[in-house]
């Protein structure tokens, strides 16, 4: 019997369709938290120097500032979490900068109901134990939710991807002569998709199986491309996919120039 599946980290779409999503690894989660923490605090003190400003004006009683100071760290520490979580969709100063985002166990976006949980209890687990709390539930909880995402419901999604570099294949100095006289006319859309998906994974695979995948979708292609150079199997699918995509660039060019003239204008304009 095969072992189960590990569906932690997939999510359903509306076609029952399961969707990759990566939670936010506990050490950038806890980054985030702390960048979060230390905003509340600054907040904070910004109100001490108010209140000793205040005092020094006969502003502020006794009676007032135990009131003020209440509501200080009431707003510090669970109104602006809520505000920024709220606001922001998920994210805050500490998110935006890991990269991460609050939303609840099956995807969707999170609501004020989720912040309030949230931040309530989060004034339990980070603020009144140091945070001790929340390191423990991060450690052992599979997505490195803290107590307050076990009850509300959340965990801390990856949003920041990396930047894919565009890779475009330039035809190899060895196949300029070929290419005056090859013909690739007859490649199958699906074999040129295939060895298009090749060439711009090839840089990350194994050599040995870089090599075998070239070779098997170069004899594959082999029966549609005259004539075939000397030269390696995947300088051969590189020069194939650039004539294939100039051959295309001047289709979409003659049947725009066609298409001006029938309408006497310009196609785009």
């Amino acid at each position: 019997m095969s072992a189960p599946l590990d569906t932690s980290d997939e999510v359903l779409s509306g076609e029952a369709v399961a969707i990759d999503v990566q939670p936010i690894g506990f050490v950038l989660r806890a980054t985030g938290a702390l960048i979060d923490m230390l905003l509340g605090f600054a907040v904070f003190i910004l109100w001490i120097f108010l209140r000793i400003w205040l005092f020094d004006a006969g502003i502020l009683d006794d009676a007032t500032d135990r009131i003020a100071t209440v509501s200080a760290l009431v707003v510090s520490f669970v109104v602006l979490p809520i505000t920024m979580e709220v606001a922001l969709k998920g994210r805050s100063l500490g998110k935006l900068a890991v990269g991460g985002r609050i939303v609840r166990i099956d995807g969707g976006a999170t609501g004020f109901r989720h912040a309030f949980i949230r931040a309530l209890l989060g004034v339990l687990e980070i603020y009144m134990t140091l945070g001790s709390v929340a390191v423990l539930s991060g450690v052992f909880s599979a997505r490195s939710q803290r107590l307050g995402d076990m009850v509300a419901g959340t965990y801390s999604q990856r949003v920041r991807a990396p930047k894919l570099v565009p890779s475009v294949p330039m035809l190899p100095p060895s196949l300029q002569g070929w290419a005056q006289i090859a013909d690739v006319a007859r490649l199958p859309d699906r074999l040129a998709r295939r060895i298009s998906q090749f060439l711009q994974s090839a840089p990350h695979m194994v050599p040995a199986a870089r090599a075998r995948v070239a070779h098997d979708l170069l004899a594959e292609a082999s029966a549609f491309v005259s004539p075939v150079p000397p030269v390696p199997a995947e300088q051969v699918l590189m020069g194939v996919t650039v004539l294939r995509r100039e051959r295309e660039r001047r289709a979409l060019e003659n049947a725009d120039r066609r298409a001006e003239k029938l309408t006497g204008r310009r196609v785009g304009v």
